[in-house]
Formats: structure tokens, sequence, C-alpha cells
């Protein structure tokens, strides 16, 4: 995917080795002690979120990733970390946040690397309109894979809105033209769209949306 290539272009490592995922009878790790921890489930495309912008900003050894096992998860990580008990969360400077499209920016602000949104103010507002619907979007396009008719409208419109969100400038295949923080908020759940729909509806979503088709390459 072209996201997924871009995401990895700026910095070159040997492929990670993830420490499994910790379960409910996994001691924790020495919490508070100074080190960065970005707490994911590794399925997750929440947690896929703050982990992208990890990577892209070439963190991956001031960050380390601590996999949770959302179906068997350790008591000691709602008492201890994160009392919503959720992932992502990031625990940094003796403090923990959560929320994924929170953890994006704060990664951006508080981290060297490339940054994740341009200088220019258009596409810093329309970034923001944009990472407002992602709720709305993912929430419209799960109704028609749970329902058991044809594909809705709601669904369609959403769609047909993602494509021309990302024709909206020239200079790239991306939301922003280039590659920012919203194709990181967009791309863990398009991916998935992408294979749901052709499964379970037989519906491709690319046809007849190239801007769609253009940023999964």
């Amino acid at each position: 995917m072209a996201a997924a290539a871009a995401a990895a272009a700026p910095v070159i490592s040997p492929k990670e080795n993830l420490p499994p995922s910790l379960t409910s009878t996994s001691e924790p790790p020495p919490l508070f002690d100074g080190t960065t921890r970005l707490y994911v489930a590794y399925h997750c495309p929440y947690a896929q979120r703050a982990w992208i912008a990890r990577n892209y900003k070439g963190l991956q050894d001031k960050i380390k990733i601590i996999g949770i096992d959302l179906a068997d998860r350790p008591a000691w990580y709602k008492e201890k970390v994160y009392p919503q008990n959720k992932v992502p969360s990031l625990e940094h400077n003796n403090e923990v946040k959560g929320e994924s499209l929170d953890l994006v920016k704060y990664i951006d602000s508080n981290f060297d690397g490339p940054a994740l949104l341009p200088d220019d103010s258009a596409k810093k507002q329309f970034a923001e309109e944009l990472l407002v619907y992602t709720d709305e979007s993912n929430k419209a396009l799960y109704s028609s894979i749970t329902s058991k008719g044809d594909v809705a409208e709601e669904t369609v419109a959403a769609l047909d809105k993602i494509e021309a969100a990302l024709g909206k400038f020239s200079d790239g295949p991306f939301f922003l033209g280039q590659f920012s923080l919203v194709d990181i908020a967009y791309v863990p759940f398009i991916e998935r769209f992408q294979i749901f729909f052709s499964g379970i509806k037989n519906y491709d979503i690319t046809k007849d949306r190239p801007n769609i088709q253009k940023f999964i390459e």
C-alpha cells in the first residue's frame, strides 16, 4: 500500500522483534522507571494508529512496544497503567495518556522525527475536519458489514466523501497530498474495510473511486 510504503520510507531499520502479548498471568514491566512504553494490541486498528506514528518518526529505540492480550488482559494494566483498560496508551514522563488520535498528535509534538502535519494552514484545517469525521465514517462503514442487506446508502455516502477528500489536494495520493497523521488515522480501517466488503458483501470499495485505489496502492 502507498500509505504503508510512505510510513516506512523515512527510517530504514531491521524488522522489529515484537514481544509476546501479556496476559492475566504476566508480570508487569517495571512501570514508571523512565522508559517510554506504547501499550498496544497487535491486531487493533486503534492501537495501530499510534504504532504507525511511532515507526514513521523512527522512534523504535525510544518508545518500547508492549503487547496486551485484550481477550485475557492483565489486571495490573487497569489498576496501575490505564484505568480505562483500553489500548493504545502511552507511558511517558511518569504519565499515561490514551485515545488513539490524541496519541498520534502527542507523539508528533513531543518526539523527534518527520512531522506528521504540513505547515500549510488550509491543510491543517482540513486535517482537523477529517479527524473529526473518522468515527462517523467508521460507523457508517461498519453498519453495512454487520447488516444482512445490501451495502447501505450511508456507507456509499461515506466512501464517496473519503474519495472526494482524497482528491482535494493534487500533490500526492494522500489526504493532505503528502503523508500525514490523517492517513495514519484512516489506513488501519480502510485496509480492513476493503477486505471485509470484498469478502462479506462482494463489494469493491475502490470501484469508480480512483483516489481510494491510489491511496491503498
